[in-house]
């Protein structure tokens, strides 16, 4: 297995765990060093020394936020890191995307073989920002020799040549293809070669230009840009409530119909010292329901023989430890941890701090227990979540389409690609007769927020939090220092393809970013959206906003590890739908500023990402017969003075966030069209 393979099988395996893993503070050349404050953590790029390096941050639980990238014999990786994480392991930071607050070659003897079989997967080009670009895939008929080198060479019309080297992917133990990132040019290509170290040359290829549909263009004094900050689900619901209010021929309201915990915690907080001896005393109820600020404390009871006891009075938990003979406390921190539980089972639960077991349990207190959210202007009650539905016919006989964003927490832009797409719909309705044919033909509707609980956790607490608040760790698990890992993937909680049915991509670990929850729909987010799909059959596109990346994928999403055996394969019929389809939406997204999804980054969740077990895409196309994609806006920017591609992170500064909601609301205008045009030739 290559080691490209190998990274591969172990980040499926592990699910790309959360918990971030060491990384080295030394700068690449030229750079400063990179520091972070206590308690600070950063989205960082880093180049790491060879594929080696990667598999062990891997093992290690690394929090991986994009597909690692192999150039030029280095590996570059997006990374989640602390100041604590930032302790040598040989990698190097290359760029920081945003704050918070080879395994060698083998040497065995090579055996002459014939020359391979090289086919081009994809040759295309695209013009943006004033550059040319070029990006190939080449598989070779030696699909399991790890040492296959191939390079591509180009030619333009006016004779100027040029070539560059690709890299060898393959995903779970298969063999995929070799490729390499968009590569600059200095005009468009007429002509790409591939040739191999077995000898093998390809025949010749025309580059097709990419993506090859051109939208309608938008007629004078249409309306946009309609987001001008950033929204928390408090910003959302009002801006929902006011559309409502504006547009009511337009627009219903719809609650949908499981409510979610809330911005809450239980109340917590060490009784004694973590470094030394403690006992966790946590609340069975929130903290917001009276539990914040109760007092917990132990005391001595300086008398001989006493028993471990205890009284709760004035919102004071008050323990006197038990002594011998001779006055001595002769308490352990399992002692009074079991003690808590037992005794007060409605009030309190307890737990022995992790590595402080059988530890004589200290005097200590008064202990305030507190929920620890900082977010002084969020509601704490249970969150009904709520959709947009549009259009002139909202009875079902119309083809609906759905768009439904912030599935994860930290993803502060998609909230704004949904909005600004429902405010277009609704603002040009009046004034253009190309926005009010699509609303009078297509049933639309829109669930900005899917995760409104941690996104008040992203915004006020920690900006990294990527599932939602539910905690349904057990243990020491529930340690607080646990509390920025707490929660569920919800895009890993769905029911086809799930980790339940043994796919790859989700983990049963509480803490990890991809912690599948309890069950298959065990959240009532992701209930929210197949309740809402299922409500309303005449739903039969669907889009599902997240960032970031630039990426446009549609079904299968998810695989079994042995084989990489996938979901099924849409018809060919189908396939032809989706990247047709995606052509012209990421045309459409083109036409704002530029920006171009790579062809390689569509196609298939599976194929082009990763395999995410129980991702709502798959429910929703496998289940329901919804054809369902997937975006991930913040596409990568050239960077002309570098010539790098350079990442945009999750919440990057509110200009870029503005043109990625300007350019994917776009995306999504185009996405309705798509829905108009397919039920007008069904009939």
């Amino acid at each position: 297995m290559s080691s490209r393979a190998r990274w591969v099988a172990v980040a499926a395996a592990l699910a790309l765990t959360i918990t971030p893993a060491a990384l080295p503070a030394r700068a690449a050349p030229g750079e400063p060093a990179l520091t972070l404050a206590a308690g600070e953590a950063a989205l960082v790029r880093f180049r790491l020394p060879d594929e080696a390096a990667l598999q062990r941050l891997v093992h290690q639980g690394a929090d991986l936020a994009a597909r690692p990238r192999t150039e030029q014999g280095a590996v570059l990786v997006d990374l989640v890191v602390d100041q604590d994480q930032l302790t040598g392991q040989g990698a190097v930071p290359v760029q920081v995307i945003q704050r918070s607050a080879q395994a060698p070659r083998t040497s065995a003897h090579r055996q002459a073989i014939q020359a391979d079989t090289l086919q081009f997967l994809q040759a295309y080009w695209w013009t943006t920002g004033g550059r040319t670009f070029l990006q190939t895939q080449v598989a070779t008929t030696a699909t399991d020799d790890p040492d296959v080198e191939i390079t591509v060479t180009w030619r333009t019309a006016d004779g100027a040549t040029g070539s560059f080297p690709l890299v060898r992917f393959s995903d779970s133990g298969e063999y995929q293809y070799h490729y390499t990132l968009p590569r600059p040019l200095p005009a468009k290509p007429v002509q790409v070669t591939a040739s191999s170290s077995l000898g093998g040359t390809s025949r010749a290829v025309t580059p097709a230009a990419w993506p090859g549909a051109t939208p309608p263009a938008a007629p004078s004094g249409y309306q946009k840009d309609f987001v001008d900050a950033y929204m928390t689900p408090v910003d959302v619901r009002a801006r929902i409530k006011r559309l409502a209010r504006q547009y009511p021929a337009l627009v219903d309201v719809l609650d949908l119909p499981n409510k979610t915990q809330g911005y809450r915690r239980t109340a917590v907080g060490y009784l004694g010292d973590p470094a030394a001896a403690a006992v966790v005393v946590e609340s069975v109820r929130f903290g917001d329901q009276g539990l914040n600020g109760v007092q917990v404390r132990t005391v001595d009871p300086g008398l001989p023989n006493r028993p471990l006891s205890a009284t709760y009075r004035d919102r004071v938990l008050t323990l006197r430890l038990a002594t011998d003979a001779g006055g001595k406390v002769i308490s352990t921190t399992d002692d009074v941890a079991a003690f808590i539980t037992a005794r007060y089972p409605q009030q309190f639960r307890a737990f022995v701090e992790e590595g402080s077991a059988g530890i004589p349990m200290p005097v200590t207190g008064p202990v305030r227990l507190d929920d620890g959210l900082k977010g002084t202007e969020v509601p704490r009650a249970p969150w009904t979540v709520q959709a947009l539905r549009i259009g002139k016919v909202r009875d079902g006989s119309k083809p609906g389409v759905l768009a439904y964003s912030q599935e994860h927490a930290r993803e502060w832009a998609t909230p704004l690609v949904t909005l600004e797409f429902a405010e277009r719909l609704l603002a040009n309705y009046a004034t253009d007769a190309a926005t009010r044919e699509l609303v009078d033909a297509v049933d639309v509707f829109v669930i900005p927020t899917v995760n409104p609980d941690g996104a008040n956790y992203s915004f006020n607490d920690y900006n990294f939090q990527r599932k939602n608040l539910v905690n349904h760790c057990t243990g020491t698990s529930r340690d607080p220092r646990n509390r920025d890992s707490w929660g569920v993937d919800l895009n890993r909680n769905y029911t086809v393809g799930s980790y339940f049915d043994g796919y790859v991509g989700a983990s049963a670990n509480c803490l990890s970013g991809t912690y599948a929850g309890t069950a298959e729909l065990s959240e009532a987010e992701s209930g929210n959206v197949i309740a809402l799909a299922k409500a309303h059959p005449n739903i039969g596109l669907a889009m599902n906003v997240h960032s970031y990346g630039g990426y446009f994928m549609w079904p299968p999403g998810a695989y079994r590890a042995d084989g990489r055996v996938t979901l099924p394969r849409p018809s060919i019929d189908e396939s032809k739908f989706f990247l047709d389809s995606a052509r012209r939406i990421v045309s459409a997204i083109s036409a704002e500023r530029g920006t171009v999804t790579w062809p390689s980054y569509t196609g298939p969740v599976a194929d082009v990402l990763y395999s995410a077990a129980g991702n709502s895409a798959d429910q929703l196309y496998y289940e329901l017969g919804i054809d369902a994609w997937d975006f991930e806006v913040g596409n990568d920017r050239w960077n002309e003075t570098t010539q790098q591609w350079e990442g945009v992170g999750f919440q990057p500064p509110f200009d870029e966030a503005h043109g990625e909601s300007q350019e994917y609301a776009g995306g999504l205008v185009e996405l309705v069209r798509v829905a108009r045009d397919k039920a007008a030739a069904q009939e």
